[in-house]
């Protein structure tokens, strides 16, 4: 029974990941839920088993409307696929490629070069889980997923911080949780309601995204983040630096996450070049400073920290902005590893003024975000 329920519960995450090739918006917490969901149904008796993930994993009447036929497909397929896979595994054994050649085939993948002859990546785990790996060590043929779960997240946080909640003296909405704690004390009678409305949310976001060749494994998925980000979140400016600063809050207005991506590489000339981290703080500041930035505004670096430039410039700014901004937030891929020490000297001239310093470097990393930034 264990063995089996352990091979369902790796089949229902694959089910998630082939919905969410399909357009679905398939998180994390619904893939939890739908594996919480087996522990109270007869997961044999496939009406219930349609059912409970149905209810998981739908959030829309669209998603409802197209369900039954993608369950349909996928669990009547997935017996022949997994034999076809074992038989193919037998008989074609390949050397794992080098890092070298996962380099080459990650960043062409970025660029939108899709090869019909797909290189060999690192051998695929059904049970590894996808929200913990590293953005750079995601094989090619993941990479789609991860996009949409991306997208996903970053809605999901922005849906979240649009929807925060403050008390209120009138009858506005019902808070049941504050309702059921006042009301404890007369043994569970609602003898009193609490209300609450929706809090005028006036924190402005500025981000700034690193996109120098050191960062260009991980910018790809930051600016994709950034994107539907702001398509939730209007009260965000979005930025992108290396040898000079670009600002990109309109283009990522576009309906097309490709067609922004495009027009960003037309007008960035910097991008996947070196880092003059201290120099394009400094035009920010001149340019934008007086505008963007107050104490209601939280400004969020993505970045490892490695500047070509002059850290003494560098400290200057984020000195300047750190007393003019609510909250300066440092993400740096490079902090998710264990061994990791910001000693490099752009790193060592912004922490002083550096108020929340995290990794950002997979789902997970990005999913904190949330908790970091309200």
């Amino acid at each position: 029974m264990i063995s089996r329920l352990g091979s369902l519960s790796g089949n229902i995450v694959q089910f998630c990941r082939f919905l969410r090739l399909k357009g679905f918006s398939v998180s994390t917490e619904e893939e939890s839920a739908a594996l919480k969901a087996l522990q109270y149904i007869d997961y044999t008796r496939s009406n219930d088993f349609l059912l409970a993930l149905k209810v998981s994993l739908c959030r829309s009447k669209k998603q409802l409307d197209a369900f039954d036929e993608l369950f349909t497909n996928y669990w009547k397929e997935l017996e022949k696929a997994v034999d076809a896979k074992i038989k193919d595994e037998k008989t074609n054994k390949k050397p794992a490629p080098s890092p070298e050649q996962q380099f080459k085939s990650l960043t062409s993948w970025l660029h939108g070069n899709r090869n019909d002859d797909t290189e060999e990546m690192a051998a695929y785990s059904r049970h590894e889980n996808l929200s913990t790996k590293d953005f750079s060590a995601v094989p090619e043929d993941e990479m789609e997923e991860l996009v949409q779960s991306v997208k996903a997240l970053s809605k999901q946080l922005a849906a979240k911080a649009n929807r925060r909640y403050e008390p209120s003296k009138g009858q506005h909405l019902p808070d049941l949780r504050q309702t059921l704690r006042k009301n404890l004390r007369r043994g569970g009678e609602l003898l009193e309601i609490v209300y609450r409305k929706p809090k005028k949310n006036r924190v402005k976001l500025v981000i700034l995204c690193d996109v120098s060749r050191s960062m260009e494994l991980y910018s790809a998925f930051l600016v994709q983040f950034m994107y539907a980000f702001q398509q939730v979140f209007s009260r965000v400016e979005t930025f992108v630096f290396s040898t000079s600063l670009k600002r990109i809050t309109s283009l990522l207005k576009e309906n097309n996450f490709r067609d922004a991506m495009q027009m960003l590489g037309l007008h960035s000339s910097g991008w996947s070049g070196g880092t003059r981290i201290g120099e394009c703080l400094e035009e920010f500041s001149i340019e934008f400073g007086n505008k963007l930035l107050d104490r209601k505004t939280i400004v969020i670096i993505l970045s490892d920290g490695w500047d070509t430039g002059n850290p003494d410039m560098l400290q200057r700014n984020m000195e300047n902005i750190h007393a003019r901004a609510a909250k300066v937030i440092w993400l740096n891929p490079l902090a998710g590893y264990d061994a990791y020490q910001p000693k490099v000297a752009g790193m060592q001239a912004a922490l002083p003024f550096i108020d929340v310093f995290a990794p950002v470097h997979n789902l997970e990393s990005l999913r904190k975000l949330g908790s970091l930034m309200w």
